[in-house]
């Protein structure tokens, strides 16, 4: 059977470490990034990796980020992509903004080490948030996110409230300004009492109309209330804004509703304040709870007008998407230079409009860059001024950029068309494609890049641009390849080595002697801690640095790069091995004439039916690698035993059984997508020799385009036996022979070791909790109750 099979190659290629780099060697960001790419091409087309270059998509091109800027004008229409005033995490270094998600543990810059600072200004953000109860929900979809799918629930958290809006107002007038307030109980939102925000709110210390009138109020540690007023968009009443006494709420809020009938501390705030509220709930007789003074939803159960209230909010755009109260929007902006325009043009009259899809692509115009101060395209100003869309008036583009995850966000979809025109991509295509068969990314993206690529799928598939939610069906959370990093213990500013004195026990800053940290992170332009592929590939050869990465840990294990452990001689050993295999065959046919498998005596066929066997084990467990738990590390070590098994054969088994030729060939083949140009020597050398009587021995085409191996029918017939270790509450405790054929059946081998001698001794009289059968590695274990 042979797949269709799509393993396309793009280029991430807006961003800060492209910026910063091409600052510090004075040199226009497209052109630097342009030479990056053209060697990190060659790189990988000097290890012989196959992707399919046609598809080829680089996210700083214009023909891509048409496309990026075509979604986020959906996304604006859509009332999904906003803009406002933000408390913001600012890097002082590189002089801009960071997700949170970009500030590690200590408070530090995810790239330039620098302390994060708290700043206020105006941001863009991609409304997340009302995504995040069918994000939360479609995770049941994803089986096969191991771990990922956990780490992502977690940081979406319980969506068990929501979001309502607010129109504000001051003696009793519209100020046009509005506030999102959360509550965990929208069922109660009719009884609302209060609208509390927090001393550290937009509204107290940004460019807000309402700044003088809030701050007028403020007392310090008091619960205050204020002259401005809150009416609701979904119930038309209108309460007080109180700033809380509180300096921070549950997760990331900012601003909460106060229902007095729902919640006691609420209530206490509500009376201090004298405030009034309607008596929303309603207790019968069973306990249970109706609602009172709730408009239409009056007399429905709690569960009931939860669903409506919330479903009825979203209908009138007035909230009610179900969230997490830890969770926060996606900040995309960014007052940087290199990266995608937002298509956003300001209007004194009309406000934010979006740019129209016949004018994308925004393009970049070239500037100075220098790396400090305000946003670059500012001095662009010949490309600011433009004219309004909407009412044909003078107005300005938009300064920010976007945030390199929004183009990452939907690359995906651009793969299965990538040279379309009209559209970023074939509704028919995409659907063809898509979901992902296997993706293979790591676990630093589980919070931010995978959570953000499943919200724009979901958002594409509402408009109607796809038939599925979920873009990725399966991950292989890989490991990452880690170099070796330094960091100034002071400032936490990455060094490079050269900066570095290592003549003493240990490192220093050279020159100043300042104390160094160092660790194993990820290899990173910006950490210095990168390692030129072909500086390792001209020392060791293609084929070895491939099966080293591949063979010294599972995917899901980090590699130290360290060449100096045991897999590196291991796979020298191998290779060398598999030469030796091949030389021998065509030495022994050579000298030995015509093969005859007639001419073997007993030991020499019973050697090559264990060949035989050797060779069909070796074609289950690998494919089961390659296709179920892509453990190629497994794999290499199954193929390196059935090369040990052929090493052992005799000469007259060399040259006359069928097995051995048929063995070998197996090998090649399955060695060859991990170590294509060794095995294409290797089966060149097997079809010069070829024994007709050798059905994988293919005469025509190389070895990477014969079919893969597949099992004898015979060997799953065999009833030869295979002996299972037994494990009790992990501990071995002996071994039970089983048929073959069942040996991969966890019901049968359960049920013939309890009948074993072995089992009736051991288990007869235990309580049996689990047991869990490894056909890979032959081993059963039972969960006992001690």
């Amino acid at each position: 059977m042979f797949l269709q099979v799509l393993n396309p190659m793009g280029w991430d290629a807006f961003g800060l470490p492209a910026e910063n780099a091409a600052i510090e060697r004075a040199l226009d960001p497209e052109e630097w990034t342009k030479s990056n790419i053209q060697s990190m091409r060659e790189q990988l087309d000097s290890l012989g990796l196959c992707f399919n270059w046609d598809r080829e998509v680089t996210t700083c091109l214009p023909d891509y980020y048409r496309w990026t800027q075509f979604l986020f004008v959906k996304l604006f229409e859509a009332g999904l992509a906003y803009q406002k005033e933000a408390v913001v995490n600012w890097d002082p270094v590189d002089q801009t903004v960071l997700a949170d998600e970009q500030v590690d543990e200590a408070g530090r810059s995810w790239r330039s080490g620098a302390l994060v600072e708290q700043k206020l200004l105006k941001q863009w953000f991609i409304k997340t948030t009302n995504y995040a109860k069918p994000l939360l929900d479609a995770l049941a979809e994803l089986p096969e996110w191991y771990g990922v799918k956990g780490m992502q629930a977690n940081w979406i958290g319980e969506c068990s409230g929501c979001f309502f809006q607010f129109q504000l107002k001051l003696d009793g007038e519209e100020t046009g300004e509005t506030l999102e307030a959360y509550t965990p109980a929208p069922e109660g939102v009719f009884g609302a009492a209060y609208v509390s925000i927090l001393p550290s709110h937009r509204l107290l210390h940004g460019s807000s109309r309402l700044k003088t009138a809030l701050s007028r109020a403020q007392q310090h540690g008091r619960d205050c209330l204020t002259e401005v007023t809150a009416r609701s968009v979904f119930t038309g009443r209108e309460v007080p804004v109180v700033i809380s006494a509180q300096a921070e709420f549950q997760g990331h809020l900012d601003a909460v509703i106060g229902i007095p009938d729902l919640n006691k501390e609420d209530a206490v705030v509500a009376s201090v304040l004298s405030l009034q509220w309607p008596s929303v709930l309603q207790t019968q007789e069973d306990q249970s709870q109706t609602l009172l003074n709730s408009a239409e939803f009056t007399g429905l159960s709690r569960e009931e007008a939860f669903d409506s209230i919330t479903q009825k909010a979203r209908e009138m755009k007035a909230g009610g998407h179900l969230t997490s109260s830890k969770l926060r929007d996606w900040l995309i902006s960014r007052q940087r230079y290199w990266g995608t325009p937002i298509p956003v043009i300001h209007c004194g009259s009309c406000g934010p409009v979006a740019v129209p899809e016949e004018e994308l692509p925004v393009t970049l115009p070239k500037v100075a860059l220098t790396g400090k101060g305000a946003s670059p395209l500012q001095s662009a100003q010949e490309w600011i001024r433009c004219t309004c869309p909407r009412c044909k008036g003078p107005a300005q583009r938009e300064t920010d950029t976007m945030d390199t995850f929004v183009d990452s966000s939907w690359y995906y979809f651009r793969y299965t068309d990538p040279h379309n025109q009209t559209s970023p991509f074939e509704r028919s295509l995409a659907d063809h494609w898509l979901p992902v068969d296997v993706y293979i990314g790591g676990k630093e993206h589980a919070v931010m890049h995978l959570y953000y690529a499943r919200f724009l799928s979901h958002f594409c598939r509402d408009q109607g641009m796809v038939s599925y939610r979920e873009p990725f069906r399966k991950l292989l959370v890989q490991g990452l390849i880690k170099g070796q990093t330094f960091r100034c213990a002071d400032s936490g500013q990455y060094l490079k080595r050269e900066e570095i004195d290592l003549s003493g026990s240990d490192p220093v800053v050279s020159g100043t002697g300042g104390a160094v940290q160092v660790s194993w992170e990820k290899m990173s332009k910006s950490k210095h801690n990168g390692l030129d592929p072909q500086e390792v590939v001209e020392q060791y050869g293609i084929d070895t640095v491939r099966l080293f990465i591949l063979y010294a840990a599972p995917p899901e294990q980090d590699i130290l790069w360290d060449v100096k452990t045991d897999a590196l001689p291991g796979v020298l050993r191998w290779q060398s091995r598999l030469w030796s295999l091949v030389t021998k065959l065509r030495e022994a046919r050579q000298a030995g004439g015509t093969p005859d498998p007639s001419t073997l005596n007993k030991r020499e066929r019973t050697a090559a039916h264990k060949i035989w066997e050797s060779k069909n084990y070796a074609i289950q467990e690998v494919t089961g690698h390659f296709t179920e738990d892509f453990l190629l590390n497994a794999a290499i070590s199954r193929l390196m035993g059935l090369s040990n098994t052929l090493a052992q054969a005799s000469a007259g088994v060399i040259l006359h059984s069928v097995e051995f030729e048929e063995a070998l060939a197996a090998l090649c083949v399955m060695t060859a997508p991990m170590a294509p140009h060794l095995a294409s020597e290797l089966w060149t050398g097997l079809c010069g020799v070829r024994n007709p009587q050798c059905k994988l021995l293919c005469e025509r085409g190389n070895v990477l385009q014969q079919a893969w191996p597949t099992i004898d029918p015979q060997y799953l017939e065999t009833p030869d036996t295979l002996e299972v270790a037994v494990r009790i509450n992990n501990k071995v405790c002996g071994s039970v022979s089983v048929p073959r054929q069942v040996a991969q059946d966890a019901q049968q081998v359960r049920e013939l070791v309890l009948a074993s001698p072995l089992g009736v001794r051991l288990l007869g009289d235990r309580i049996i909790k689990k047991a869990i059968l490894s056909p890979r590695t032959a081993l059963i274990n039972f969960l006992v109750e001690e």
